[in-house]
């Protein structure tokens, strides 16, 4: 008997009987699929997920209050529109976008098992959420860049980093990064999935969806690991490349302050650049030596390790530039005793 024969029978019940039936849920696995999405099938034997999503939720507001306090300040006061707080509101609008991107489809999805993902939006999710996230690489390389030109050239950094100048860098970046993602996206969609749509995973990743297809996956898996180490190594490089030209410069100063100050500046970049890698690094080891046998646990770590640093970027750069931090608490209209204590806690 075909699908379309099963299909009448069932509605002839359904509407004989009054009973509700969900047909993307009876055929959701096999080759009898009446429909071309996926289904997120992460945290299933999760204990206590509830207590997770409670916990992404508040890293999510938490994400919007101290980036969008970061990007007004920065347009209120003219003073911090250089090219520097140009290259962190960049930082601050991906760190937004990635966790907009991640978490508040998780919500639905597991607080209310409502796991179906319709086809176009499972792609564009996979896009944007893997564009979001090797946008903040690049975006830390960019600081890092900043932080090199005001380091080694500081008499000449307002002619060679000029706001134009940066914003066209920023801009190339961003198509750098649509075009390193849009082809294993592209490839991906265009596989025949006639086999099982339940995706292993909280989002819809590009290795968990296109593994599903019913055909040879491994010019995508060649692509996606291209893709991968383009976009984490590639900034990551750099970043230590600045850096050593950094350390460098920065040795042949004669003063110790003046070092000391020099070195104080990369501080805080540097904070931001650990708090990226190091998760990512550490779910990677976790995953391959399978220190971790419960997938779903797995799945829990990787995300949180993945929203947190965007909540935390906007934070750490507040509490450790001066400027921004003054700024900050003026626009708060916060007294001389709150200014203090927030220099007490970023100097502890």
């Amino acid at each position: 008997m075909d699908q379309t024969a099963v299909r009448d029978i069932c509605m002839q019940c359904s509407k004989r009987f009054g009973v509700q039936m969900n047909f993307s849920v009876v055929f959701s696995n096999g080759t009898n699929s009446f429909n071309k999405g996926f289904y997120l099938t992460a945290f299933r034997n999760l204990e206590n997920k509830n207590y997770l999503i409670l916990a992404l939720a508040i890293i999510y507001i938490i994400t919007l209050l101290g980036n969008l306090v970061l990007l007004a300040v920065v347009l209120m006061n003219s003073s911090l529109q250089n090219p520097k707080y140009l290259a962190v509101c960049n930082l601050a609008i991906v760190d937004i976008s990635v966790n907009s991107v991640i978490i508040p489809q998780m919500v639905p999805v597991f607080a209310f098992n409502q796991n179906y993902v319709s086809f176009g939006a499972c792609f564009s999710q996979m896009f944007f959420m893997h564009f979001f996230g090797d946008m903040e690489s690049f975006s830390l390389a960019l600081l890092a860049y900043d932080r090199l030109i005001a380091i080694c050239w500081p008499l000449r950094y307002s002619t060679i980093n000029t706001n134009l100048r940066m914003l066209l860098i920023i801009a190339g970046i961003w198509s750098l990064v649509v075009l390193l993602e849009i082809f294993p996206v592209i490839f991906a969609a265009r596989l025949p999935y006639c086999s099982s749509r339940e995706v292993q995973s909280c989002c819809c990743e590009h290795s968990p969806v296109y593994k599903l297809a019913c055909t040879d996956t491994s010019f995508n898996r060649q692509l996606g690991t291209a893709k991968t180490l383009t976009a984490l190594l590639g900034p990551l490089t750099f970043i230590i490349f600045t850096y050593a030209i950094v350390v460098v410069a920065v040795t042949r100063i004669a003063s110790i302050s003046q070092r000391w100050k020099a070195f104080h500046t990369c501080l805080t970049h540097l904070l931001l650049v650990l708090l990226y890698y190091m998760p990512v690094m550490l779910a990677y080891v976790l995953g391959n030596l399978r220190l971790i046998q419960n997938f779903d646990l797995y799945t829990a770590v990787l995300t949180v390790s993945v929203t947190i640093p965007p909540m935390l970027n906007p934070i750490i750069y507040s509490l450790k530039t001066d400027e921004l931090r003054d700024k900050i608490v003026k626009l708060l209209g916060k007294p001389k005793v709150a200014q203090q204590i927030i220099k007490n806690e970023a100097n502890g």
